[in-house]
């Protein structure tokens, strides 16, 4: 399967596509007046701590401050242990005994604002290069951990006896990138990690409370470092000049890929290769149409997501049970690829279409499993519920795709709805009857939608509230008016 990497130049935007096999996985967009945070390390100073929380707020000089939990900070005793005892053991001391008021604090984003939550923060700072994470803070006798997706065993410990003797001091994981890099390509990464630890450091004791201290690389040279390894066909993209600066980039941190950075000088723009451009705006509707006639119903909000898989207009040829199993396996394809292309996480709840054979909910929940696996993103399935539901989890680290190029509508301040026309008729007359009682007026006047104008005028109900009042009533279209305002005017 071929994988290639398209890169977007705009004035102020970059947009980078994943292609495997010429459909679109994964899409990210940066925009100048709105970058990503993930891994921008920052001077904070306290706001408030909440002991009933186990967290405080603090400032980093973002449009709300940030959110740090007890879980997430370094415990001033394990310097005297010597080591960072596991997660779990991390809630010990009170936040009040971590942090005060108005103390500095140097702080790391784990997760990007959302929506109205602020950013996640953490004391336990981490730098990435191509090949490995160091982990400064982490000083328990120079751990090495190894990702999980590089599964030779003979592979992990090369790479352990290579990075062992040098950790001494910090904790480091080495990264799915690493399997088999020679030696000379690790130790040039660790020499990097060491001196960017060492300016970060310096920069951090210059910087004001609210101040950026480190920043990560631009999107196009983060897809780089994390993106281009040997599966990665080709990269292309469509400015020279951002060709030649991802092409230097390469040769110092990603040699064996510089190569395959191309120009595209096209005549279509570049995201209408693939229909990366179609699929950008599909993703952003509610309904996903399966090649079978189904469909799935895509629903987001601030607390999970939920996917519900739909028939449609697929009868199938022999009987319900396999129609429902072959549009829930399809299904399952769609649904680990809409996560990925979305950027979905937090809580997922997936609503199959009822199954009665327990053989075909294990069939369909396996190859949910193995779809899944493809994602980079780490994901937890549990089995289906009673109710037929599949409850997951996806890690979030960003912001979804609809988040970054969508908001709320105006009309319906992301509700969704907007009250129908009879809904707001009713309205208009109570609203009529309140202001009779409370005007000495010769009439009024009715501002409001074309719609419910025309259902006002229509109807009897009119005649009969200005018999009711004894005062006329003359209705106004407006169309800059959404459906559920509308103004009543004493004349």
């Amino acid at each position: 399967m071929s994988t290639e990497i398209l890169v977007n130049i705009g004035t102020h935007e970059t947009r980078v596509a994943l292609v495997e096999g010429g459909s679109v996985q994964e899409v990210y967009v940066q925009r100048a007046a709105r970058h990503g945070l993930v891994g921008n390390i920052y001077q904070g100073r306290v706001e408030r701590v909440l002991p009933g929380m186990q967290a405080a707020f603090v400032e980093i000089g973002l449009e709300r401050t940030a959110f740090l939990h007890a879980s997430d900070m370094l415990n001033p005793q394990w310097s005297e242990l010597g080591e960072a005892p596991e997660p779990s053991m991390r809630e010990q001391l009170p936040i009040n005994q971590l942090l005060r008021e108005g103390q500095d604090v140097l702080v790391q984003v784990l997760k990007d604002p959302l929506g109205s939550k602020g950013a996640r923060l953490t004391t336990m700072l981490s730098l990435a290069s191509r090949y490995l994470v160091l982990l400064p803070h982490e000083r328990n006798g120079g751990t090495v951990g190894v990702s999980a997706r590089i599964e030779d065993e003979a592979e992990r410990v090369r790479l352990r006896q290579i990075i062992q003797p040098l950790s001494s001091g910090f904790g480091v994981i080495v990264r799915t990138a690493a399997e088999g890099v020679d030696q000379a390509a690790l130790l040039g990464d660790w020499d990097f990690l060491q001196r960017l630890w060492a300016s970060v450091q310096e920069r951090a004791q210059k910087t004001k409370p609210g101040e950026l201290v480190h920043g990560d690389l631009p999107l196009s040279m983060r897809i780089l470092r994390d993106l281009l390894g040997t599966e990665v066909d080709r990269v292309r993209v469509d400015s020279a000049a951002e060709v030649a600066r991802l092409t230097e980039f390469a040769r110092d941190y990603v040699p064996q890929g510089a190569e395959r950075i191309e120009h595209y000088d096209g005549a279509a723009p570049i995201f209408d290769l693939y229909g990366v451009e179609d699929d950008i705006n599909r993703a952003l509707d509610r309904r996903v149409a399966l090649k079978s006639g189904g469909h799935l119903v895509i629903d987001q909000t601030e607390a999970m997501t939920t996917v519900d898989v739909n028939t449609g207009s697929f009868t199938g040829q022999r009987n319900l049970e396999e129609t429902v199993l072959k549009t829930n396996l399809e299904a399952v394809q769609a649904v680990a690829r809409q996560l990925r292309l979305r950027n979905l996480g937090g809580i997922i709840i997936l609503d199959f279409i009822d199954m009665k054979e327990e053989a075909h909910r294990a069939q369909v929940l396996r190859a949910l499993e193995k779809e899944l696996k493809r994602d980079p993103a780490r994901s937890t399935i549990h089995p289906f519920s009673p109710l037929g539901l599949i409850e997951m989890t996806r890690k979030r680290t960003r912001e979804s795709l609809g988040h970054i190029l969508c908001e709320p509508c105006a009309v319906c301040a992301g509700r969704g709805t907007v009250k129908t026309v009879e809904t707001v008729g009713h309205e208009i007359f109570r609203e009529l009857a309140r202001s009779a009682r409370q005007f000495e007026s010769k009439g009024f006047l009715i501002i409001t939608a074309p719609a419910v104008a025309a259902r006002l005028t229509e109807e009897q109900g009119l005649a009969e509230m200005e018999s009711q009042l004894k005062r006329p009533i003359r209705v106004q279209a407006d169309a800059l008016y959404p459906q559920d305002n509308f103004d009543v005017v004493p004349l």
